[in-house]
């Protein structure tokens, strides 16, 4: 795609972009003394800017357990769960706080929303969480958005809140996903190794990057790094929403780069959006077991667009049920995807390698021909 070209639709979607995604990182909030007063007020007033201007903004904020450790002091031990718990219990109505302050002074009302991975994994309190933030949004109120920590077990621990950003993109139906990073954008060089490094302008092929290549080490605040960043902004442009990452403690910065000034790097949407449901079946379920398939399996899917059949499939992995989330892997190792098993691990070990027309003679009937259906299958999913 030429320059020109990719230059043109960032400037219409920083100007159209009428439901808008924020993430701000931990790295960008916290400062010595806890949550950095100054960040929060200069963020608040660019949102309420933008809400002023008729565009719904959610804000996906960190900073909660960075807020609690710094009242806790040596008492907090990072490497146990209680204690981050705690921080994030402590932290999270400080952090708060400071958010209903500084929205209050532009005349914004700014409403808590605290979400575990279970939240959005039941179809139905996803729908309901859909619906408070549309009324939210009739309010014309902020939601803020923070992973629940205080109450959250490994299990249920999203990881970032770079990946919670992204799954809210789909929630909500933005047009644009904007993380603000204690960097200037996205670097092809290591800065702290390359001093004389800018950032990149555009990632146009986010599919095809090598993250594990690119990405360095995570930052000592946020739990995220550039690695979850571009991850997310990967997942996002499979919907057709284009992501910005963006420097979040360069003052102003968000208000001049809906504006149209070209600061950050700017991460295009994908070509051929998914459907919704796939997005919603990929991303907020995790992967139980593996199926691991042929090659004729993985030309089939690719190229051809069908279902995954028993008869492709060469090993199972993990122990899961009727209906989990599975990887669907090359025998190179290679992912392909993630889908629904219509069978059971058990069961998909006694029919791998037959043809649909034996699994009744093996299993006793025959509920499905397919053992992962294309209608619940996303191929090439970021995970």
């Amino acid at each position: 795609m030429a320059q020109c070209d990719w230059r043109e639709r960032r400037r219409h979607v920083m100007s159209q972009a009428r439901r808008i995604v924020v993430k701000v990182g931990s790295a960008v909030l916290a400062a010595e003394a806890g949550v950095d007063a100054a960040v929060v007020a200069g963020l608040a007033r660019q949102i309420a800017g933008l809400v002023a201007d008729g565009r719904k903004v959610l804000l996906v904020s960190s900073g909660a357990v960075a807020a609690g450790r710094e009242v806790l002091g040596d008492r907090y031990d990072r490497t146990l769960l209680p204690h981050r718990q705690a921080a994030s219990a402590i932290g999270q109505s400080r952090l708060m706080h400071a958010y209903d302050q500084e929205f209050a002074r532009h005349g914004r009302i700014a409403a808590q929303v605290l979400l575990t991975r279970d939240d959005l994994d039941n179809r139905e309190r996803y729908l309901n969480l859909r619906n408070t933030f549309a009324t939210l949004f009739d309010l014309d109120a902020v939601p803020v958005v923070n992973e629940n920590d205080s109450v959250a077990v490994s299990e249920l621990v999203y990881g970032d809140n770079d990946c919670l950003g992204g799954l809210l993109v789909g929630a909500i139906g933005a047009e644009l996903f904007v993380n603000l990073t204690s960097a200037r954008g996205v670097f092809a060089e290591n800065p702290d190794e390359h001093p004389g490094a800018s950032p990149m302008e555009v990632i146009e092929d986010i599919a095809g990057l090598d993250l594990d290549a690119m990405c360095g080490a995570k930052t000592t605040l946020g739990t995220g790094g550039m690695y979850s960043k571009l991850l997310a902004a990967r997942r996002v442009a499979q919907l057709g929403v284009p992501t910005l990452i963006l420097a979040g403690r360069e003052p102003g910065a968000l208000t001049r780069a809906l504006a149209g000034e070209n600061v950050g790097t700017f991460v295009p949407a994908g070509c051929k959006p998914i459907p919704r449901r796939k997005f919603w079946l990929a991303y907020h379920h995790e992967p139980q077991g593996t199926l691991v398939v042929d090659d004729g399996a993985v030309r089939a899917l690719r190229e051809k667009g069908k279902s995954l059949l028993p008869a492709g499939i060469v090993d199972v992995a993990g122990d899961f049920s009727v209906g989990s989330m599975v990887r669907v892997a090359s025998c190179a190792g290679e992912s392909v995807g993630v889908g629904l098993s219509n069978y059971a691990a058990a069961d998909l070990r006694k029919i791998m390698g037959l043809k649909s027309s034996r699994i009744a003679q093996v299993l006793g009937e025959a509920a499905y021909a397919e053992a992962v259906h294309r209608d619940n299958l996303l191929l090439d999913a970021a995970i």
